[in-house]
Parts: structure tokens; C-alpha cells; sequence
């Protein structure tokens, strides 16, 4: 008796450029093979996504918000895709502060620290990144950040283990990431890292590396405003955490 194969269908997320050019930030691909791999739905959409096509050899791909690294890993039907492009460089109660948040508001780096805190804390880095006037030369009004929010939340997890595990061997306590989206104006604070630890030396590079990874591998990308218009800013292909 034959092998009966039922169809694939996945929901393919688009963000930052890719959304623009595509018009819409999702697309849905069916196929009528369940024989259906990663380089099997970028060529799909190459061929019916015309637009997208010069940009599909240079995004990363994540299937159910984990990176993927090899092409012919296969999908399944239901599987959400995100088509991350280069990068721009939860709470465990209703009544605590979530060590690792993308969100609208506004960044208070307080409840972080006293989230990461610990009795044998004896240095605390606070880590702030801010909109700065100029970028490259150009002049900056404001940025406006958007966010894979769900993956990127995951990857700050991430970013906290790998950065903790590196460090396992130092009196590193704990680690805290917050990243902002929307639209910020000069001076506005997008990334807050907070690192504990028992001295200030382990604290200090412990952040350092944390706020690299972040800028290495979460999903968030920039749109530059200036006096001429917007733009998305380059990125970098995603290194991704350990999960």
C-alpha cells in the first residue's frame, strides 16, 4: 500500500525590512509533500515572493522560536518560521519583577537590581544603553525598535545562562535583561543588563559579555530616524545563545 503524506503548513513571521517589502508580517506556505526542510521553504519563497528573494541567503531561520543552523532540518505541519534578518546590534509572579523582558514601558533599572541581588552580592553592574544624536556620521532624531517579543524574551534566558555558565567558575549571582521597543527619542534607555556578584571585577565583565551576546543573537531590530527620512540599520548575522 502506498505511503500516504499529508500536507505542511507553516507560518512563515516577517520583521523589521522583510516585513516592508513583503507588505505583511506573515505569510502562509502550504506544501503537499511532508518531505519539507528548512532550504525547501526559503527556495518556496524565493519563487513565490519574488521581492524577498534578494534577501533570503542572508536571514537566519528560527522554527518555534529557536534558531536553526542546519538547511535541511525538516518541518512540520503547524510550525511557525521567523525570518530573522540581521540584528541590530518572564516573571515568576504577578508580584515580582521578570529578570527578562521586552517591553513598551518605559526602563526603571531598580526592581531589576533588586531582583538580581543577593545577601552575598558585594557588587551590582547596571548596564544602560541610551539613544544617542548620531550614528555613522548622520544625525539622529530618534530609533524605533521592533522585536521577534516572544524569541527575543528567550534569548535573553539564554543570554543570562551562557553569560552565568561562562562566569561558573567566579562569584557571579545572577543576571537581568530588559530591552525596550516602540519608538524612543535621544536620551530614552533601550537595554538595561543588571549583573550581581560577590566583586566588582567578575560584575563588570560578566555585563560586559551579557550586553555583546544581547546585541550578538536576541531578534531586535533599528530604525534610524533622522532629518531625511528613516532607515533600518545593517546588522549582523545572529550568533545564537545556547539554549
Amino acid at each position: 500500500m502506498r505511503e500516504t503524506r499529508s500536507p505542511v503548513r507553516v507560518t512563515v513571521r516577517l520583521f523589521a525590512g522583510l516585513r516592508e517589502v513583503a507588505g505583511s508580517d506573515a505569510l502562509v506556505e502550504e506544501f503537499a509533500s511532508s518531505d519539507v526542510t528548512v532550504e525547501t521553504l526559503r527556495a518556496r519563497l524565493g519563487e513565490a515572493h519574488p521581492k524577498l528573494g534578494p534577501y533570503l541567503s542572508g536571514v537566519a531561520i528560527a522554527v518555534n522560536e529557536e534558531y536553526i543552523l542546519e538547511p535541511g532540518t525538516r518541518l512540520h505541519d503547524g510550525d511557525t518560521v521567523a525570518l530573522i534578518p540581521p540584528i541590530s546590534g518572564g516573571a515568576d509572579t504577578a508580584n515580582e519583577t521578570p529578570k527578562f523582558l521586552v517591553t513598551h514601558a518605559v526602563l526603571d533599572p531598580r526592581p531589576l537590581r533588586d531582583a538580581v541581588m543577593r545577601p552575598a552580592s558585594g557588587a551590582c553592574v547596571v548596564f544602560e544603553g541610551v539613544v544617542r544624536d548620531h550614528h555613522e556620521g548622520h544625525a539622529v532624531v530618534r530609533l524605533q525598535y521592533e522585536a521577534y517579543e516572544e524569541m527575543a524574551v528567550r534569548q535573553l534566558e539564554a543570554v543570562a545562562r551562557e553569560t552565568l555558565a561562562a562566569f561558573a567558575a567566579r562569584e557571579v549571582h545572577d543576571v537581568g535583561i530588559h530591552h525596550r521597543v516602540g519608538m524612543l527619542e535621544v536620551g530614552e534607555t533601550s537595554l538595561l543588563v543588571v549583573v550581581s556578584a560577590a566583586h566588582r571585577q567578575d560584575a563588570f565583565e560578566a555585563a560586559l559579555r551579557a550586553v555583546d551576546r544581547v546585541k550578538e543573537t536576541v531578534p531586535v531590530w533599528k530604525k534610524e530616524w533622522g532629518p531625511d527620512g528613516a532607515q533600518w540599520q545593517e546588522g549582523v548575522q545572529p550568533k545564537p545563545a545556547a539554549s
